[in-house]
C-alpha cells in the first residue's frame, strides 16, 4: 500500500561503521515531533550499507513530500551530500532539507549547492515540522516567518531569525522500538554488553568559542524531569535489555540541584555509565552527590582540558584553570572514576609552542595517573554563523593566518568543505596554520602515547597485543623519542588497536 503524499523521509547518513552505530538521536527526535502530524520513514545510513538506494526506493514507494537528513561535517557531510545529489536527480521535486550541526554553523555553504533546498538552523523539531505544514499546505503561513529556516528567494539566500531555545522535545519518550532492529545499536563496550547511546538533557550553558554546541545553543540549556529519566532507563533495560549507557549530554554535571533528582534514578538502576563533563562542576560536588555517582556505577568522565595555557582557557572562554583538570583527576580517581581528557593542539598564534607545552602537561598527567585516558585534537574554530556576532570572536577570526601569513578564507559551499583539507579540518586533524611538520609531530606523538598507554575502551584488542605495544612504547615515551614510530604503526594495525577518539562517539 502505497502512503500519503505527506511522508517524511527521515535520514541519517553514514558516519561511523556498522558495529560502532549508535541509536540515531537526531532523527528519532524528529520522528517522535511528527508522530501523529505526519507518518514518517526513518533510514539510517550507520546500518544500511547501501542507504542511498534505499533511500530512492523508499521515496518511490511512499511518494515522500520531503527528506529530512541530519548532517555533521566531517564524513556525514560527503554521505549526506551523495544522497541529496541521488535524491535530486532521480526525484527533482521532491524537496530536500538539511539540520544538525553542518547547516547550523555553515547555512549559507549547506545551501550554496543545487541539491539542497532548505537549512534548519539550531533545534530542528519545531522549525521542520512548520516548514512540512508550509509545504504541504496545512499552513498558510510564509516561509519568511518560520524562525530557523535559511533558504532561497529568487535566487538569494534568506536566513530567517533565530528560533528560541525549547525544551519541548524532553517531554516525551523517543520512539526506539520504531527502528527496524533496536538490538544492533546496543554493542558491547568497555561499559557493559548491551551499551546504549542517549542524550538526557539540551544544550549547554557555556558559550566556548571553538564549540559548535555554543553556537546552536547559545548558553541555554534544560535537563530532563526525574520522571521522564525514570521512564526511558525502564523502558531500555526492560524492552531492550541495555545494560549500560553513554550519556551524550554536552554538560552532564551543570548545577548541582538540578541533577541531583536524576542522580537518584541513576543509582536506583547502577547502570555503568560514561559522560561528559567540566573539571570545575565536579570539582564542587558534594559527598551526597559523590555517593549517589558511586550506587549509580559511574565509570568515565570525559573532560574539555583542552590546554595548559591560562591565557588560551580565557581566549576561548573555556571558563576553568589547569590546576582544576588536575584536582578534578584526583578527585575522579578518589571516587572510582576514570577521568578522560580532551586538548586542543596547534592554536594560532603559536602551534608549535602551545603544541609541546601541552605534550609536556599530558606527559605529567601521565606519570602522575597513568589510568587517565587522552584526546588530542587539532584546534579548528568553526566560522561564525549569519547574524548577530561576538565581536571578540570576529576579531579572533579575521586574525586567522594560514603556513604563509594569508588571512584564512573558510569554504564557501558544501562542496568544498567536502574536500580532502576542509574535510579534515571539520574532523579536527588539519588547519591552514598547520605545518606538515608539525602535523607529523601531533600524529607521532599521538600514536606513541596511544600504544604506551592502550585505551581501556577497546574491548576487542587481545590483552596480550595491548602489553606488547606497551612494551615497543615504553622507551618512545619515556625518552621522548616520537619521531616516526613506523613500528607502532604497523603494530597497531597488527593488534586492531582503536583510536579512543572513535571509541568515545
Amino acid at each position: 500500500m502505497r502512503a500519503d503524499a505527506g511522508t517524511v523521509l527521515l535520514v541519517n547518513p553514514t558516519v561511523t561503521r556498522r558495529r560502532n552505530a549508535r541509536f540515531p538521536l537526531a532523527v528519532l527526535s524528529l520522528a517522535a515531533a511528527l508522530e501523529g502530524r505526519y507518518p514518517w520513514v526513518l533510514l539510517d545510513g550507520n546500518v544500511d550499507p547501501d542507504f542511498v538506494s534505499s533511500a530512492l526506493r523508499i521515496i518511490g514507494e511512499t511518494r515522500a513530500c520531503a527528506v529530512g537528513l541530519t548532517v555533521m561535517g566531517g564524513p556525514q557531510l560527503r554521505s549526506a551530500m551523495a544522497a541529496s545529489k541521488a535524491i535530486r536527480a532521480r526525484f527533482p521535486a521532491v524537496a530536500i532539507v538539511w539540520g544538525g550541526a553542518f547547516p547550523t554553523n555553515c547555512p549559507q555553504a549547506a545551501l550554496n549547492v543545487p541539491y539542497v533546498d532548505f537549512a534548519v538552523r539550531g533545534q530542528g523539531e519545531e522549525t521542520f515540522g512548520r516548514l512540512l505544514d508550509c509545504l504541504t499546505g496545512r499552513a498558510g503561513e510564509p516561509l519568511e516567518s518560520i524562525a530557523g529556516l535559511s533558504w532561497r528567494r529568487e535566487g538569494r539566500i534568506v536566513h530567517n531569525e533565530r528560533r528560541v531555545f525549547t525544551a519541548a522535545s524532553l517531554g516525551a519518550r523517543l520512539p526506539y522500538e520504531r527502528l527496524e532492529d533496536p538490538a544492533r545499536y546496543l554493542p558491547p563496550t568497555y561499559l557493559g554488553r548491551r551499551t546504549a547511546g542517549y542524550q538526557a538533557a539540551l544544550g549547554c550553558r557555556y558559550r566556548c568559542t571553538f564549540c559548535g554546541v555554543a553556537a546552536m545553543f547559545r548558553g541555554r540549556t534544560a535537563l530532563p524531569t526525574a520522571a521522564r529519566l525514570e521512564e526511558d532507563l525502564s523502558f531500555l533495560t526492560g524492552r531492550l535489555g541495555v545494560d549500560a549507557l553513554q550519556f551524550y549530554d554536552h554538560n552532564f554535571f551543570d548545577r548541582e540541584i538540578d541533577m541531583q533528582p536524576l542522580l537518584e534514578i541513576l543509582a536506583k538502576h547502577e547502570l555503568p555509565w560514561w559522560c561528559f563533563a567540566r573539571s570545575d562542576a565536579m570539582l564542587q560536588l558534594s559527598e551526597r552527590s559523590w555517593a549517589m555517582l558511586r550506587k549509580s556505577r559511574l565509570r568515565m568522565a570525559y573532560i574539555g582540558a583542552e590546554s595548559p595555557s591560562p591565557w588560551l582557557l580565557h581566549d576561548i572562554r573555556k571558563g576553568t584553570r589547569p590546576d582544576q583538570t588536575l584536582a578534578a583527576i584526583e578527585v575522579c580517581r578518589g571516587h572510582g572514576v576514570i577521568a578522560e581528557l580532551s586538548f586542543m593542539v596547534a592554536p594560532p598564534p603559536d602551534p608549535e609552542g602551545e603544541t609541546e607545552k601541552t605534550f609536556d602537561f599530558i606527559r605529567l598527567i601521565k606519570r602522575r595517573y597513568p589510568e587517565t585516558e587522552v584526546m588530542i585534537y587539532v584546534y579548528t574554530p568553526l566560522p561564525p554563523a549569519p547574524g548577530p556576532c561576538d565581536p571578540a570572536v570576529a576579531r579572533s577570526m579575521a586574525a586567522l593566518r594560514d603556513c604563509d601569513g594569508e588571512p584564512v578564507v573558510f569554504p564557501a559551499s558544501a562542496e568544498e568543505w567536502a574536500q580532502p583539507p576542509w574535510h579534515g579540518y571539520w574532523c579536527h586533524s588539519r588547519a591552514p596554520w598547520l605545518s606538515e611538520r608539525l602535523r607529523a609531530r601531533i600524529h607521532d606523538f599521538t600514536t606513541v602515547l596511544g600504544c604506551r598507554f592502550p585505551t581501556v575502551m577497546d574491548v576487542r584488542a587481545s590483552h596480550w597485543g595491548k602489553v606488547a605495544l606497551k612494551g615497543l612504547a615504553s622507551w618512545r615515551f619515556r625518552y621522548g623519542r616520537y619521531g616516526r614510530p613506523w613500528e607502532l604503526d604497523l603494530c597497531k594495525r597488527v593488534v586492531g588497536l582503536k583510536d579512543p577518539r572513535v571509541l568515545s562517539l
